[in-house]
């Protein structure tokens, strides 16, 4: 006699959009972008297509929604109480603990340019250089920096981790061998990469990251 394949019991209460992102986060978070599929959503919320497409029209507006929900409440924070500089860095770091624990964010954002939450990210950035006094001819320049810098070495940072947890290192025992190995370098062809060998084996991603725009900060400032 032929089996019957079971069938996961379907869930008997109507599904919201916010339970269709959370879901998709979840999937996102553990399989990456092509963890995402409608097939896995749907086995994830023991339902059919048809009740997930009612929601999202495809994978690009899922993807657009599952960024806006994790970092548009921080984004798009009042900066009425902050300096210029200081909503930049706010934006930034929300930025930065985003991707650190979405890995996928980063290059979400990479692809959706003219989506709400990347141009939520551009106006809320951009309105604080405006406010810094930059030559409105220098406003995309100098935006794009700041922007490139954001996804650049926050994805990276991101990707990073992802390649640690892989070969489930430990950060520090990965940063001590590095350093290691960087010691032992021809001191006269690499003086340099020497002399911060031992920095590098305890340096933080974070604090390095918001000296970075701190770096760009002072950059724009000198030339305003």
């Amino acid at each position: 006699m032929v089996k019957k394949m079971q069938r996961r019991p379907r869930r008997d209460e109507s599904l919201s959009r916010e339970q269709i992102i959370a879901a998709a986060i979840e999937l996102l978070d553990s399989g990456g972008e092509s963890g995402l599929t409608f097939r896995n959503l749907s086995e994830r919320l023991a339902t059919g297509p048809g009740a997930i497409y009612g929601h999202v029209a495809n994978k690009s507006d899922l993807l657009e929604a599952a960024c806006s929900a994790v970092i548009g409440p921080g984004v798009d924070l009042q900066a009425k109480d902050m300096s210029p500089k200081a909503a930049i860095r706010a934006v930034a770091l929300t930025m930065f603990d985003a991707m650190d624990a979405h890995p996928w964010i980063g290059s979400a954002l990479a692809w959706a340019a003219g989506k709400s939450t990347m141009v939520s990210v551009l106006e809320r950035v951009g309105q604080q250089v405006h406010a810094l006094g930059v030559d409105p001819d220098k406003h995309w320049v100098t935006v794009s920096v700041l922007l490139n810098y954001i996804l650049g070495v926050g994805g990276q940072n991101a990707a990073n981790a992802q390649v640690a947890r892989a070969r489930e290192a430990e950060r520090a025992e990965f940063l001590s061998t590095v350093a290691d190995a960087w010691l032992q370098l021809d001191p006269d062809r690499y003086p340099f990469t020497r002399s911060i060998a031992t920095q590098m084996s305890v340096h933080d991603d974070r604090a390095d990251f918001l000296a970075g725009i701190d770096l760009i900060l002072a950059g724009i400032e000198s030339v305003v």
